[in-house]
């Protein structure tokens, strides 16, 4: 095919997809190639120019304020939703407003990494689809009442056209590090945190270490709670722990993660962190300050609270354990 005539089909196939609506399925039974290289043709139309999407901020995110809340965090970008009535509708349009984030900074032949929340996982199911690339799954799964886990996550990309993915076929906490130490030998759990090791996005979750803000902490015991608060935990991020300077807070738990670590995520160059509520605000900041996380997306609870921790003296806000 000359140069001419692929462009021309870069131009038919985005105008089919973009303008008409019309499925990849559809759009291959057409003009008689596989959906596999109608995705390839999506994303070169996009890499090479042949399509230019704008996003539009709607006008309630202010930008203005965000800007300065990231120049003075130090992260990359930092996006600011407005709360919803309550928790639930907030989670969803936290999710909306992520799926438009990763969407923006997933590219081909990539390899993202995804960790698992509610809000992540609304999230992915308003996102539609990504470039074709490698999705990891960065946690076993944690069941929670009313929601899905990471297993189900990793099965929507891997319903996606020219995505690859590795799962962590294992729960994400087990009952005693010999068990997990056990599952992470195992050929597609340790071929999936391998890696890890290579990620080039990342997308997690940063929740408060406490009953309300993490999904982990009410899933283990009484004396790893007390150990880790005492060590100066105050989040956690897919099963690890940290303190408000962002460095890692090791106890007897760390042993049971099937996970990525805090390591592997500060090697990522680009991590996107959601959190909301007030009680996020001290592990988002920690995340940004221990390079766990470059991009945040949080709620307007969570930003009025950081604002107020970055106001106050250094000593107030970060002190050592």
């Amino acid at each position: 095919m000359t140069d001419p005539e692929h462009t021309r089909l870069l131009v038919d196939v985005s105008t089919d997809y973009y303008l008409d609506g019309r499925s990849k399925v559809e759009i291959a039974k057409h003009r008689g190639i596989s959906r596999f290289q109608v995705a390839r043709l999506l994303a070169e139309a996009r890499e090479s120019g042949v399509v230019k999407i704008e996003i539009a901020a709607p006008a309630h995110l202010d930008t203005g304020r965000a800007r300065v809340l990231a120049e003075r965090l130090g992260a990359r970008e930092v996006v600011i939703v407005p709360g919803g009535s309550d928790r639930d509708s907030t989670r969803d349009l936290l999710a909306r407003e992520l799926a438009r984030v990763i969407a923006a900074r997933a590219r081909a032949d990539t390899t993202v990494g995804v960790s698992w929340s509610r809000t992540i996982e609304a999230a992915v199911r308003s996102l539609g689809t990504l470039p074709p690339c490698d999705v990891v799954q960065l946690v076993g799964a944690l069941p929670v009442h009313g929601s899905g886990n990471s297993l189900e996550l990793i099965q929507r990309f891997s319903r996606m056209d020219g995505v690859r993915t590795w799962p962590v076929w294992s729960p994400l906490l087990v009952g005693d590090p010999a068990t997990a130490a056990g599952m992470r030998q195992q050929p597609e759990i340790a071929a999936a945190l391998d890696r890890a090791d290579s990620l080039d996005l990342a997308v997690v979750s940063i929740g408060a270490w406490n009953a309300t803000g993490s999904t982990v902490y009410p899933q283990v015991t009484e004396p790893e709670r007390r150990a880790a608060t005492e060590n100066g935990a105050v989040a956690e991020c897919s099963g690890r722990l940290f303190d408000a300077r962002g460095r890692a807070v090791v106890t007897p738990l760390d042993a049971r993660v099937v996970g990525v670590t805090l390591d592997q995520l500060v090697r990522t160059p680009e991590v996107i962190a959601i959190g909301y509520g007030a009680e996020a605000a001290a592990g988002l900041r920690a995340a940004v300050l221990g390079g766990i996380a470059t991009v945040l997306v949080m709620d307007d609870a969570a930003a009025v609270e950081l604002e107020h921790l970055l106001a106050a003296p250094p000593g107030d806000v970060v002190t050592d354990p």
